[in-house]
């Protein structure tokens, strides 16, 4: 692994090239590994509307579970790109032992807490007695590989943001093309059902994992492994946790949406309208991810950057991200409004639930487009180790806007009040957004490069 010099001289719009597009091509896989998941489960004979209902219902927890994992895989990756910046490479070494031991302790906790209450936290998510079993039976398997996901998604950002983007590109699609040929032989061949996509997804994971692992004890690379191998230092634990604190939130706050957004549809809706909103939210994700993939590619640049205070490189990459980050929204938006029913139809081919979908997708995406804007910005602030604007940015989207509106607007609206909170929420992050980061740019123009990045800090 070569040392990651050229974050600093490359061309800008050349690196992000370099680093997005295996980030966006890493992402988009993993997105569509989800997908492949819900398609198929979606189409299992006689049960598949109410398996993919059951299959919504896990959202919350899974992305709680996600939470935990961004809350030391992004801080380190973030702390990573800049202690490389620095030519730390040293405590880089140790930052990497953290992030598997931490990976151990939380996704065991979390493990072990989880089972223990699964029926009585599903139940609370929304599942009714007819989707409560596929719920169930999903998330048993996907718990008991907990720590291997913590811990392959951990080191996949590490490997990432430490020069090589390629190989965790790879592992991932490695991921998705063998987690699409094991889901049907789970699922349909062997007849297991949901719970065979569950097993098809912790087996590909633990797969990905072990070359990741092997690769890493590599002492031939540039950031390998210290010995002793299993090291918990509190201060950097504290420190990549801060950084990661926002997409921690971000996550925790997609936790709590749509754990709300499953009992309002629950209660306005049923069974079926809870499935809907999971299928939206597999087609909206696939650009969402995409977006993601492209703030991988921004996150090293910036940080590296930033670490070695060449900041007009650093607004450099910020705005050719935006624009690209934009155009995918819109595209997202496009397909929301004008296609959805071909997109729709992948997952169900029940005609209600089909109908259901397509009427909520194009509420609830209508002022998608500039959302990749807001995605950017906060990834942005992260990138700059700007915790508090960071986290505040990352709550107010989902949890302090969203959140209300899906409890007020059904009242007047029903099912439909549900929907029409994601546009208006959407409307409102956009202007803050644009308050925060004009404000930092009217900052960066008194900074020239090699100048003391202090002057950032004091009102943000």
């Amino acid at each position: 692994m070569a040392a990651p010099t050229i974050l600093g001289t490359e061309k800008i719009g050349k690196l992000l090239k370099m680093y997005a597009v295996p980030g966006i091509i890493a992402q988009t896989a993993a997105s569509l590994y989800n997908m492949v998941d819900s398609i198929f489960i979606g189409h299992i004979p006689e049960v598949g509307s109410y398996a993919i209902s059951g299959l919504a219902v896990t959202f919350p927890l899974m992305n709680l579970s996600v939470a935990l994992g961004t809350l030391v895989g992004v801080g380190s990756m973030t702390m990573m790109s800049v202690l490389l910046g620095q030519k730390n490479y040293e405590q880089a070494g140790k930052l990497l032992s953290n992030v598997l031991s931490l990976n151990i302790i939380i996704g065991g906790i979390f493990t072990l807490f989880t089972l223990t209450f699964l029926d009585p936290i599903l139940r609370f998510f929304g599942a009714s007695d007819n989707t409560l079993p596929f719920a169930r039976d999903y998330m048993i398997i996907i718990l008991l590989g907990n720590i291997i996901t913590h811990l392959y998604f951990g080191f996949n950002g590490v490997i990432r943001a430490a020069g090589n983007p390629k190989l965790a590109m790879g592992l991932t699609l490695f991921t998705v093309i063998s987690n699409a040929i094991l889901d049907p032989v789970f699922i349909y061949v062997l007849g297991m059902g949901i719970k065979g996509a569950a097993i098809a997804t912790v087996l590909c994971q633990t797969m990905a994992l072990s070359y990741s692992f092997r690769y890493l004890s590599d002492k031939k690379n540039l950031l390998h492994f210290p010995r002793p191998i299993f090291q918990l230092n509190s201060r950097i634990a504290k420190q990549s946790m801060t950084v990661g604190l926002g997409p921690f939130l971000m996550n925790s706050a997609s936790c709590i949406v749509a754990l709300f957004i499953n009992q309002q549809l629950g209660r306005y809706g049923g069974d079926l309208a809870i499935g809907s909103y999971g299928i939206i939210n597999r087609i909206t994700f696939m650009f969402i991810m995409i977006v993601m993939g492209l703030t991988q590619g921004l996150q090293p640049i910036a940080g590296y950057n930033f670490g070695a205070r060449q900041y007009s490189r650093v607004r450099e990459v910020f705005i050719l991200t935006t624009k690209w980050a934009t155009l995918v929204t819109t595209l997202a938006f496009v397909v929301s409004e004008f296609l959805p029913g071909p997109a729709v139809s992948l997952f169900t081919n029940d005609p209600e639930l089909t109908e259901n979908a397509i009427h909520g997708i194009r509420y609830m995406n209508m002022l998608i487009a500039p959302v990749g804007f807001c995605i950017v910005v906060g990834n942005f602030f992260q990138c700059l180790g700007m915790v508090k604007t960071s986290i505040f940015l990352s709550l107010s989207r989902q949890l302090i806007f969203l959140v209300p509106m899906i409890y007020l607007l059904p009242l007047w609206l029903g099912q439909d009040g549900v929907w029409v909170s994601f546009p208006i929420s959407d409307a409102v992050s956009v202007l803050f957004c644009l308050f925060f980061i004009i404000r930092l740019f009217r900052k960066f123009k008194k900074l020239n490069d090699g100048d003391d990045p202090s002057i950032l800090g004091g009102a943000l």
